[in-house]
């Protein structure tokens, strides 16, 4: 497991000798006996983000010759990129500019219009001085305490897309057809479903993705200002959606007293005491937490 990170960034405006605001702890660890992590956690200045690779489940075809481990991590660069450049730009602008920006790092060799192109979920949050701005892409939660109210931001149009696949799914005879003709079937209409109006939205190949994002800010000063912020992988927050082994709130408290590579090692317990607690295809998962803590601005 790679250790937790600790830095800090000091004023947006980059004053000299300015304290630092914001301190910023990480772990990302890819699923176990796995070569590679389809997760990255990262953190450039004011900004920092968890993207979350789509495996590819085996024996699917996806137009092209990267992976999601590549796919994150040009995106990452990219949207590092995007924010040197355009740091008072709106993150779904740079988002969208960081898609394209990876569209041209393909360099033609693949079908980027395949429906299994590389994707990643895409969790942000920038600390702008007086207020920070977030943005939430597919399922990669980010989970905020504003003044002790904790507030979770999600974007759940994947889990009611897959909701009304196994439902679609269901009503095929189960003596039909035998579970892997099931499977790549229920595969090939969540494809058809990735950044449509009517199924869920994903940075993939089309930058116009980022537009469908979950957006907003909070503020950093003030009774209701921002005081803690988790970035989380679906690998990282199943430790309360799936295993459900604490609440947001202690989730919080626990990267606080422990840090987040505490957190990835009570998951990596949990999906083996109860593997029956797990979701689609997968026994574990990369998992990826990044947590900031704000100091009092006011």
């Amino acid at each position: 497991m790679r250790p937790s990170t600790t830095s800090g960034s000091g004023d947006p405006a980059g004053s000299v000798g300015s304290a630092p605001v914001m301190r910023v702890r990480s772990a990302s660890a890819p699923a176990p006996g796995r070569p590679v992590n389809e997760d990255i956690a990262f953190q450039f200045g004011s900004l920092v983000g968890v993207l979350d690779g789509a495996t590819v489940p085996e024996g699917f075809d996806t137009g092209c010759v990267h992976g999601p481990e590549w796919y994150v991590r040009h995106l990452a660069a990219r949207i590092a990129v995007a924010e040197a450049v355009r740091p008072a730009a709106r993150l779904t602008s740079n988002l969208a500019a960081a898609i394209l920006a990876v569209r041209a790092d393909h360099g033609g060799q693949c079908d980027l219009d395949h429906p299994g192109t590389p994707s990643s979920t895409v969790c942000l949050l920038r600390d702008s001085g007086d207020q920070a701005d977030y943005l939430v892409l597919c399922d990669s939660p980010l989970v905020l305490d504003e003044g002790g109210q904790v507030r979770v931001v999600t974007d759940n149009r994947l889990d009611v897309a897959m909701a009304e696949l196994r439902q679609t799914v269901a009503t095929v005879p189960a003596g039909a057809t035998d579970p892997v003709t099931r499977f790549r079937h229920a595969v090939g209409v969540q494809r058809e479903r990735m950044n449509r109006t009517h199924g869920y939205w994903v940075a993939a190949a089309d930058p116009d993705a980022a537009f469908h994002a979950v957006t907003g800010s909070v503020p950093r000063r003030g009774p209701g200002g921002l005081r803690r912020a988790a970035l989380l992988s679906d690998g990282a927050s199943s430790a309360v959606e799936q295993f459900g082994l604490t609440d947001w709130p202690g989730l919080l408290d626990q990267l606080s007293a422990d840090g987040p590579a505490a957190l990835l090692d009570r998951v990596r317990a949990a999906e083996r005491d109860h593997p029956d607690r797990l979701r689609r295809h997968k026994s574990t998962d990369d998992a990826s937490v990044v947590f900031c803590e704000f100091e009092s601005t006011a």
